[in-house]
């Protein structure tokens, strides 16, 4: 698999990761239980990880227009 297509699914991944988490973090704090991270910490750390992705994203995006 080429340079670009494995930066493109790694970020797709990560992205993905990103939004599960968020998603985490907001049942987290509709259903109002007492988790490890808590509210903040699992929507944090999936937005995180979701702009890590789009980063990527952009990054591979702007590499293979050099080309």
């Amino acid at each position: 698999m080429a340079y670009g297509k494995t930066r493109s699914m790694a970020a797709r991944a990560v992205a993905l990761l990103g939004c599960l988490c968020g998603i985490l973090g907001f049942l987290a704090g509709a259903t109002a239980h007492t988790w490890k991270f808590g509210l903040v910490g699992w929507f944090l750390g999936g937005a995180l990880l979701t702009l890590l992705g789009v980063f990527m994203l952009i990054d591979g995006a702007v590499a293979g227009q050099r080309r």
